[in-house]
């Protein structure tokens, strides 16, 4: 018997999901620095959009103004990816998956300055929530992941501004154009980035241009198209037959799926304390509510799933 549209759109949305939940574990088994690695993958998502046809007609379609404007998006992409790959590598997986649920809140006082909108006391409150979660994270985790967390948390900002940005712009290209225009923008930011890196991050610092091994290298294509490309296009499938509150709440379990995996996968339960895991739990349950606080939104910006480990997709 065949699934009904919504049940299957249920299903697809979830397997977007888990895939993008091992970008942080893949992140992890990745030996890369995370500057290489964040090049390599965006490197590798626009070439495969440049193979799209309606990626060259949206293109010149677009305006020299939009263009301009989604380049500039692009870069904060790329820091974003920067930043969150980076968490992984000073930290662990589960702390920057828990840093990445920050975005909501982030959001919440981010969205209505960039949207010129007034503030909403219930997300004000969302935001206020997550901080004793947030605490109790923090004082979980040995000395030396806390600089993990600055950069994870910065990496959740980022996710805030950029989403925000893009909500005002979405109406205005083709998903896939949009994204092939940021994250080639993004990629050659993180070009020109490179010989600077070493003195600004030294920790985030690597070589582009040398070819990774054989084991980081297929790890990264599983990266680019499996847990990038692949789920951007279910999601725009799936969310055809979804409301909006059904996809941000499947959405918004993303830290969830990253830290269960992390977990069976990568064993980092031993490297984290009980009280880790309350703040966590405080956290998620703030990010988990903010679909019932909200009001009900149009699901009119796919092309975010793309571009971030953590999915705003109402506006």
């Amino acid at each position: 018997m065949p699934l009904a549209p919504a049940t299957r759109a249920q299903l697809q949305i979830h397997t977007c999901v888990l895939l993008w939940g091992f970008t942080a574990i893949l992140g992890k088994l990745i030996t890369l620095a995370a500057l290489p690695l964040v090049w390599w993958r965006m490197l590798l998502v626009v070439a495969a959009l440049a193979l799209v046809p309606r990626v060259w007609r949206g293109l010149r379609a677009l305006p020299w103004r939009l263009v301009g404007a989604y380049a500039g998006v692009g870069v904060l992409v790329a820091l974003h990816w920067l930043t969150f790959y980076g968490a992984i590598k000073l930290a662990n997986a589960s702390v920057a998956a828990t840093c990445i649920a920050l975005a909501t809140a982030f959001t919440a006082v981010v969205e209505p300055v960039l949207a010129r909108r007034r503030f909403s006391r219930r997300e004000l409150a969302l935001g206020l929530g997550v901080l004793p979660g947030v605490a109790l994270v923090v004082g979980g985790v040995s000395v030396d992941m806390r600089v993990g967390i600055a950069v994870g948390a910065l990496s959740a900002l980022l996710v805030a501004l950029f989403g925000s940005l893009n909500k005002r712009l979405v109406e205005h290209a083709d998903p896939l154009t949009v994204t092939a225009v940021e994250l080639g923008a993004g990629t050659l930011a993180l070009t020109l980035l490179a010989p600077l890196m070493p003195l600004i991050f030294p920790a985030f610092a690597g070589a582009l241009f040398a070819l990774p091994d054989a084991r980081d290298a297929v790890l990264i294509v599983v990266l680019s198209l499996a847990c990038t490309l692949l789920p951007f296009a279910l999601s725009l499938v799936a969310l055809r037959h979804m409301t909006a509150f059904a996809a941000q709440l499947a959405v918004n379990l993303e830290p969830v799926y990253a830290i269960v995996l992390a977990i069976l996968l990568l064993g980092e339960q031993h490297e984290l304390s009980l009280q880790f895991y309350l703040g966590v739990a405080v956290i998620l349950a703030a990010v988990l509510v903010h679909p019932l606080i909200s009001r009900p939104r149009r699901l009119d910006a796919p092309e975010l799933l793309a571009t971030a480990e953590a999915k705003d997709v109402g506006r």
